[in-house]
């Protein structure tokens, strides 16, 4: 059984606990500023209400939930309770590198950091994750193996996290505004806008499907468009409004933000 600890019950912290305890060989322990929101989601997911600190001395993972902002009051708080035991740090703190974070709690220890999104919250998410050098693989794979019904994890360098991220963590927001986009040309064109949402959100997903199963964006896209059809007349909007800049400008915007975060 993992003795998995929660510091920070938010959005994101909500929805990895919610993952977590689907996992009836977890147990999970709730900590939050906002003591209601702890109690409530414990009760959801019949986890335990505890504190920073009696979690810290118990969890084998300890996930920081906390803004970038209030990570280095968090780790100072929490630094004197994790002598003397065997634990794992999971960070989720954006742009926040785990060389930063033991410099911040003050000696070398395991640390994960991941960068989750949120459809983990159906299990659905993409999570990325980094190990320091103290992290043994088998605590890694545990872990993973702990929280699978969050979705689909990949390992990546830490080098590389902060642009993965502005990808599949900022990505979301992304998305939605594509699907609503979608159903508001539809609703433009006489459909009622639950209705076109529906199929946007259905289109969307199971075109995302293709390409986890190996299909080229380019050629699925050709594959689509018949010559003088319906579709290529739509592309060709896109082609001329510059899609591809515009996106590539949105993730570098993101990337750039969660860079000046993590300083």
């Amino acid at each position: 059984m993992a003795i998995i600890g929660f510091i920070g019950a938010g959005n994101m912290g909500g929805a990895l606990a919610r993952a977590a305890a689907k996992c009836n060989e977890n147990k999970i322990l709730l900590a939050d500023n906002d003591e209601r929101k702890a109690v409530a989601l414990a009760d959801e997911i019949s986890a335990t209400v505890s504190t920073n600190i009696e979690i810290c001395k118990t969890a084998d993972y300890i996930f920081l939930g906390v803004k970038p902002q209030v990570l280095p009051q968090v780790l100072a708080e929490i630094s004197p309770a994790l002598g003397g035991k065997d634990f794992t740090l999971v960070s989720m703190a954006a742009g926040v590198t785990t060389e930063k974070i033991a410099a911040l709690l003050g000696f070398d220890a395991p640390i994960i950091r991941i960068m989750p999104n949120l459809p983990v919250s159906v299990g659905e998410g993409m999570i990325l994750y980094t190990l320091n050098k103290f992290v043994h693989k088998t605590n890694a794979d545990a872990l993973v193996n702990a929280m699978s019904f969050a979705g689909e994890w990949d390992q990546i360098d830490e080098a590389l996290i902060d642009a993965a991220s502005a990808v599949s963590g900022c990505g979301p927001a992304f998305a939605f505004m594509f699907a609503n986009a979608l159903a508001k040309g539809g609703e433009s064109n006489g459909l009622p806008y639950d209705k076109a949402l529906k199929y946007a959100a259905q289109t969307v997903k199971g075109a995302a499907e293709m390409l986890l199963q190996g299909g080229d964006a380019e050629q699925l896209t050709d594959a689509v468009c018949s010559p003088g059809g319906s579709t290529i007349e739509g592309v060709k909007v896109l082609e001329n409004e510059d899609l591809s800049g515009m996106v590539n400008k949105t993730v570098t915007a993101s990337y750039k933000r969660t860079i000046e975060l993590g300083k």
